[in-house]
């Protein structure tokens, strides 16, 4: 019966999954949404068996995607695929959200690595490379355009920045890589799992953002990155320099969620409209100095538990 039970289930989640992986690749309006969905079957189905049904469902999602959508779909299916079945198993072993948020976003990086890695060696894809030839190639026309009005002046501050912005996709990709498995692991979380919930299967609950406290341990990692940094001054595009500044980007990204965590909780303490420390939490992505403020909050936080002032006294 259990059997029966398996393979019915299987069956509608690997017809989810399908429908889910061609409207990805045939309708790019929805794919902005349905990219997130397609670890749902794999999180439904891994949540509620043991390894050897996984991979029997794996390998069945395999051949079916192969079928529907040739090499593309093989490739997304695997990519979003394994790590919708990390989330899954880790819920079925009752893990915290952060401890899968952890296992998921790994999951991804070494997916888009691979995929990455696949792309350039055998279908000679770069995406790295394209975006550079398409800025410059948008660079040279909007010269072109400013040099028939004869601004040399603006022709050169957009040439430096240009150079500046290609140059910092370069260095900061692995950076930019552990940032979007972040951000794309909380999202399908964020999607899927009420999803699965209503389907009977128990998923941890987030706390309150405002409770958020990352680990001391962050800090003490951006003050190392910071002071080799500083003390080594790396040659520029030197591997110890472009694992330095990368390191930086990511744990500034942290100090950065946790200086809005504290944010929040102040504003709560303080009985203050979420509606203001929205407004601010837009504002740290927009302006420098509001995102160093923040980032300097959530350091003070790490380090001296700067919002227990903050605490309501009964």
């Amino acid at each position: 019966m259990k059997n029966v039970r398996n393979l019915t289930e299987g069956a509608i989640l690997l017809a989810a999954l399908t429908i889910f992986l061609l409207i990805t690749i045939y309708i790019p309006p929805l794919s902005i949404i349905s990219v997130f969905i397609l670890p749902l079957p794999f999180i439904m189905f891994s949540a509620k068996n043991d390894l050897k049904y996984i991979a029997v469902f794996f390998i069945a999602a395999i051949i079916i995607s192969f079928i529907s959508s040739s090499f593309q779909g093989l490739g997304l299916m695997v990519l979003f695929g394994t790590a919708g079945a990390v989330m899954g198993y880790m819920t079925q072993k009752t893990k915290s959200r952060s401890a899968i948020l952890i296992g998921s976003t790994l999951t991804f990086i070494v997916g888009l690595i691979i995929f990455y890695v696949v792309l350039v060696t055998f279908m000679n894809i770069n995406f790295i490379q394209e975006m550079n030839t398409m800025l410059n190639q948008s660079m040279k026309q909007s010269a072109a355009m400013l040099k028939a009005l004869g601004n040399e002046e603006q022709i050169k501050l957009m040439q430096a920045q240009t150079a500046n912005l290609i140059k910092n996709i370069q260095q900061l990709a692995p950076g930019y890589l552990i940032t979007v498995s972040i951000v794309y692991a909380f999202i399908t979380q964020w999607i899927c799992f009420p999803i699965a919930k209503r389907f009977g299967i128990t998923v941890p609950s987030w706390g309150k953002f405002r409770n958020l406290r990352l680990p001391k341990s962050l800090l003490w990692y951006y003050l190392a990155a910071l002071g080799g940094y500083l003390l080594f001054h790396p040659q520029d595009g030197t591997y110890l320099y472009l694992a330095l500044i990368n390191a930086r980007f990511v744990l500034e990204l942290f100090l950065l969620i946790q200086g809005l965590a504290c944010l929040f909780y102040i504003f709560y303490q303080r009985s203050i409209g979420k509606g203001l420390a929205v407004f601010i939490v837009i504002l740290s992505f927009i302006l420098p100095i509001v995102h160093y403020i923040i980032m300097i909050l959530g350091i003070t936080d790490l380090g001296f538990d700067f919002r227990n002032r903050f605490v309501k006294k009964e």
